[in-house]
Parts: structure tokens; C-alpha cells; sequence
């Protein structure tokens, strides 16, 4: 549930470019350079936070996180320009973000369960946040037309505030080696053997192509559909859409990290994406066309999330999984920060979303070839842990 409240109103802000565009004059490239350095800080702190739920809980993370995402949200609706827009729904929300999705949310999953579910139980959390954005995205597109964005904003950070006591539930650091009289590693030591791995480094690059393609497309997506002359409720409902179908992708690639090599799979969902977009982009953008795309790309949207962290799991082993996914998930928030705001800036340049349609598609294939040669076998010193 935490994370769905999290991800399902992260996943709402592409619907407030248009109307925060009409009222205060900021233009689609401030909107989303204040997403991309939401997504930017939501991924340097990712390994700081991650150590810290690894040390001293995730609870007492978690409800940290979800105070500061409320208060975030809640000054977000007095804003008045850019800079306003970068320091709440930017820093402060990119922040508060940390402590209560994945990097969290799925170590603490990961621990809780025999390894042969950990995949499992990651694309379990990953599509209880695709839930939220299936439930938060239609309902934030009805609110926004009925009472204003600013509104819906203070709404929604009366939701986040729940939060805290969401928190509560969640369970905390990992004692499985020292239970099991295994030999002990510090976090220095995890840190030197991760960095060591190649396949670490591919990890990351991989994943930096993941953060492009979910941060452009939940941005700009609106606007694109809108800018082809349909209907903003369209442009909504794909969103929805996406969440929707990827609570079937998530689960079941979560499922395929406990039953195939991990990194096969991530080729191919990047291989599908490339595929997806390119089909959508060969014909005429339509109400149904948007739809088949939502629904499409739903399916492959975070199924790498699951599939990512059990393979870091899988490697390394679980007592420092929090922060080592952490420090890969900050490589794909990178990749965020220039989905958002890459995009923005080539609508500006040229008038149009092609180009970063085929650097979309272009490093989807890179990806690909970044996932093949990762050597997947559990470290010694891990498989222990």
C-alpha cells in the first residue's frame, strides 16, 4: 500500500503540465527539467537511504520519507513559477521518494522471504505501485478538471500523510547472516566487490535506459496525444493504462526472475519496448492506437524492476541488497533526469517529440546488448549471505 500511494501520485505529475503551463506561464521544458531533478535526486540519495534502512530499518525510513512527501506536495500548490516547481515538486518530493518505493520497499520484501520467491516478492511491491497508478491517475485527472491542480495537490498531500502510519508495517533490517553463524561482510566490503563486478556496471548502464523510457513517457505522454489533437482525457487514460497492464507485467516477470537467468528476460523487455514504440510512432496517433501503446508498453513498463533487483540479489546476496540496488537505482533516475527533461528541451529546440522518440528506441537496443554478457552467478562470498 505504500508504495502504491507513492508511485500512484508520482505517476499522476504528467497531467499537471497542461494546466500549470496555462495558469503561471511555465513552459514544458521548466515543467519537466523540476520532474527531471525530481528524478535526479530521487536517485543520488537512493544509495544513502537504502544504507540507511539497511542499518536501522525501513519503517523508521519509510515514515520519514512519506512526512516529507506530504509537506512537498502540499507546497507545491502555492507555487508562482519555476523555481518554486524545481524546490518542491523537484528536490523535496524527489527526496521524500526515497524512503518509500522500491529501494526500500522490496529489501525489506526480499528479506522476508526464501530466495527462491525473491523475485517474486519484488514484482509483488513493483506492481502494488502500478496499482496506484491505474487508481490515482484517472482520479487526478477528475480532480484536477473539477476543483483546479493546485487543489489536487493539497489533496494529495492528505494522502501522502497516511503514510506514516503505513510505515509501521513495514518490516525492517535483515539478521539472516548473523542467525545463520555465516561469515559477516561490511558495507565497505560489499561496496569494493560490487564495485569489482563488471556485471555490476552493466546493471547500471541498463537501467539508466530504463529511467529515459519511464520518466519521457510519463512526462511528455499527455502531451504528446494532446498535441495530436486529442482529447487530454486520452492522454489520462493511457497513463491509467499503464499502470493497469503492468500489474500483470510485474507479476509475471517477477515470477520469470525465479524461473529463467534474470538477464535474458531484461533483454527482451528492452527489445519489446524498442519494438512497441517503433510501431506506435509508424502510424497515425489515434484514441485506439494510444490505447494499444498504453497497453503494450504497460506490460514491459517496470517489469525490469523486479528482475533488476533479484539479479543484484542473486550476485551479491541480500544483507546489503537495499544498498547496492540503491546505487543502481540512482543510475536509472539519472536516466530519468534526462527522459524529463531532455524531452522538454527537444519539444522546445524542434517543435516536436521525434527525437526523443528515437533515442527512445535507439537505447532500448542498447540495452539489449548490455544485459547479454553479465555474468550471473552468486559470488562466493554471497551466495553465503
Amino acid at each position: 500500500m505504500l508504495v502504491t500511494i507513492a508511485m500512484g501520485i508520482r505517476q499522476s505529475f504528467g497531467l499537471f503540465l497542461s494546466p500549470i503551463e496555462l495558469e503561471i506561464g511555465v513552459g514544458r521544458e521548466a515543467f519537466g527539467l523540476a520532474i527531471a531533478v525530481q528524478n535526479l535526486i530521487f536517485g543520488l540519495a537512493q544509495p544513502f537511504v537504502g544504507t540507511l534502512a539497511d542499518r536501522h530499518g525501513a519503517g523508521r525510513v519509510a515514515a520519514a520519507g512519506a512526512a516529507l512527501y506530504a509537506l512537498g506536495l502540499a507546497l507545491a500548490a502555492g507555487v508562482s513559477g519555476a523555481f518554486g516547481l524545481n524546490l518542491t515538486l523537484g528536490f523535496l518530493v524527489g527526496f521524500a521518494m526515497t524512503g518509500v518505493t522500491f529501494v526500500v520497499a522490496i529489501g525489506a520484501a526480499v528479506r522476508a522471504v526464501p530466495s527462491e520467491k525473491r523475485g517474486l516478492a519484488a514484482g509483488i511491491v513493483t506492481a502494488g505501485g502500478s496499482v496506484g497508478q491505474f487508481l490515482l491517475v484517472p482520479v487526478a485527472q477528475w480532480l484536477i478538471g473539477g476543483f483546479g491542480w493546485r487543489e489536487t495537490f493539497l489533496i494529495f498531500a492528505a494522502l501522502a500523510a497516511t503514510m506514516v502510519l503505513l510505515a509501521v508495517g513495514v518490516s525492517g533490517r535483515s539478521t539472516q547472516t548473523e542467525a545463520a553463524g555465516l561469515p559477516s561482510q561490511t558495507i565497505q566490503e560489499a561496496l569494493r566487490e560490487a564495485a569489482g563486478h563488471t556485471g555490476f556496471w552493466l546493471l547500471n548502464a541498463g537501467f539508466f535506459v530504463c529511467g529515459f523510457h519511464v520518466a519521457f513517457v510519463s512526462t511528455h505522454l499527455p502531451a504528446f496525444i494532446e498535441d495530436k489533437g486529442l482529447d487530454p482525457a486520452i492522454g489520462a487514460r493511457a497513463l491509467a493504462l499503464v499502470g493497469l497492464f503492468n500489474i500483470l507485467g510485474s507479476y509475471v516477470f517477477g515470477m520469470s526472475a525465479d524461473r529463467w537467468r534474470k538477464k535474458h528476460v531484461l533483454a527482451g523487455i528492452y527489445l519489446a519496448r524498442a519494438a512497441v514504440m517503433a510501431v506506435f510512432l509508424a502510424f497515425p496517433i489515434s484514441p485506439l492506437s494510444a490505447t494499444l501503446f498504453a497497453c503494450a508498453l504497460g506490460f514491459l513498463w517496470l517489469g525490469t524492476v523486479p528482475l533488476t533487483s533479484a539479479l543484484v540479489g542473486q550476485i551479491f546476496g541480500v544483507r546489503y541488497v537495499s544498498t547496492l540496488f540503491g546505487i543502481v537505482f540512482m543510475s536509472h533516475q539519472v536516466g530519468a533526469f534526462f527522459g524529463a527533461w531532455g524531452a522538454g528541451y527537444a519539444y522546445r529546440v524542434s517543435g516536436s517529440y521525434d527525437l526523443a522518440w528515437q533515442i527512445s528506441i535507439g537505447i532500448a537496443l542498447l540495452a539489449v546488448l548490455l544485459h547479454w554478457p553479465i555474468k550471473d552467478a552468486p559470488l562466493a562470498r554471497a551466495a553465503s549471505s
